[in-house]
Order: structure tokens, then C-alpha cells, then sequence
């Protein structure tokens, strides 16, 4: 009986949105303001109370949603790396049929991602790197499902399941990213793209 009742009581709301709603929209507005903050001044110069108040929130609403700050770096991480898979795999799709073309396209895309976003390409390429071994394990499971998801777009049969050529293109390309970024932007987008390609289509092969 006493388990009928939990079941039955409604869910209190404010202006429309149950609780669970209004900490989900919390949450998201902690992870935007997180990446705003620790793209402007970096993970270990971010305090808790900095992107809180970035989120216009009070430090209450940090730990309702996470255990620490590095539980956000990897949730903040997550969002942009999964916002990028989302678009790069979108121009594929848009690209055709030939690998070649996918590859390029999905490159653009990704290049395109980071020149536009710099405070979540930071958060992406920098700020998640060798904070600790959970973010550390966080970063290397991005890259594995990243490079899953481009060899099945792009790989033939034989190529799909070497998660060991996947790991050296993805990471090729993300070291080009690196070097471009570090160079301002140069040299223009598409002169990225070819280089980077020549590195898309070992595994487009």
C-alpha cells in the first residue's frame, strides 16, 4: 500500500515543470556555463563557484546534479563531443555514397566544429587531458566511440573492427586540430581538410 501511494503522489511543479524537469534544465545550464568558463580560463582556473555564477545558479544546484568538478569536466566533455559526432556524422550522410567524399566532408565538419566553438574545442582538445585517471578513462571511451562511428561510415568490412587504425587516425587528426588551433586558425580550412584527409583515407581504404 505505502509503495500505491508513492507511485500516486504527484509530482510537485513550478510555472509548469515538475522537479526532476527544473533540475534537468539546472544541469544543462551548469554544463553551458562550465564550458564557457573553463574555455575562457581552464579547468584548473575554474572554480565551482565561478561557473555557478556563470549559470546564474548558487553552489546548492552544482552538487545536486554532481559530485565534483571533475564530474563536470567529463559531462561537459561529453556534450561537446557528442554535439560533434552529431554534425560530422549529419555531413556524411549529406555527402553521398563515396567514402572519399564522406571522409572529406565529415572533416570539414569537424574543423568547422572547433573554429566556430573555441571555448568547447578548448574543453575538447585541452582542458580534459590529464586531469585525473576517470577523465583520463572518460577521454579514451570518447575516442574509441568516435572512431566506431567514422569506421562505419566510412571503413569497408575489413577495416571496421581495427580499433587500433581507428585509434591512430582519430588521433592524427586530432593532433592537426591541435597544431591549427595553436596556430590561430592557419592555414585556412580547407588546406586543414586535405591534410587531414590524407590520414581519413587509410581508413577509408
Amino acid at each position: 500500500m505505502l509503495v500505491m501511494k508513492a507511485e500516486l503522489t504527484p509530482t510537485r511543479s513550478y510555472r509548469g515543470l515538475s522537479q526532476e524537469e527544473r533540475r534537468a534544465e539546472r544541469r544543462v545550464r551548469l554544463i553551458a556555463a562550465a564550458i564557457a568558463v573553463y574555455g575562457e580560463r581552464g579547468y584548473h582556473q575554474a572554480t565551482v563557484k565561478a561557473v555557478c555564477e556563470a549559470a546564474g545558479l548558487t553552489e546548492r544546484y552544482f552538487y545536486e546534479s554532481f559530485a565534483n568538478s571533475e564530474a563536470l569536466l567529463i559531462d561537459s566533455f561529453n556534450a561537446v563531443t557528442y554535439k560533434v559526432v552529431g554534425e560530422i556524422t549529419q555531413a556524411a550522410n549529406e555527402a553521398g555514397r563515396a567514402r572519399t567524399a564522406k571522409s572529406r566532408a565529415m572533416l570539414h565538419a569537424y574543423f568547422a566544429a572547433l573554429q566556430r566553438e573555441p571555448q568547447s574545442a578548448r574543453v575538447f582538445l585541452v582542458e580534459i587531458r590529464g586531469v585525473s585517471r576517470a577523465v583520463d578513462q572518460a577521454f579514451d571511451a570518447a575516442l574509441r566511440a568516435i572512431g566506431k562511428q567514422v569506421a562505419r561510415i566510412v571503413a569497408p568490412p575489413g577495416a571496421v573492427e581495427d580499433e587500433l587504425l581507428q585509434a591512430g587516425v582519430v588521433g592524427g587528426v586530432i593532433h592537426i586540430a591541435l597544431r591549427w588551433i595553436g596556430d590561430g586558425y592557419r592555414p585556412a580550412i580547407d588546406e586543414v581538410v586535405d591534410s587531414a584527409l590524407k590520414l581519413g583515407t587509410v581508413l577509408a581504404k
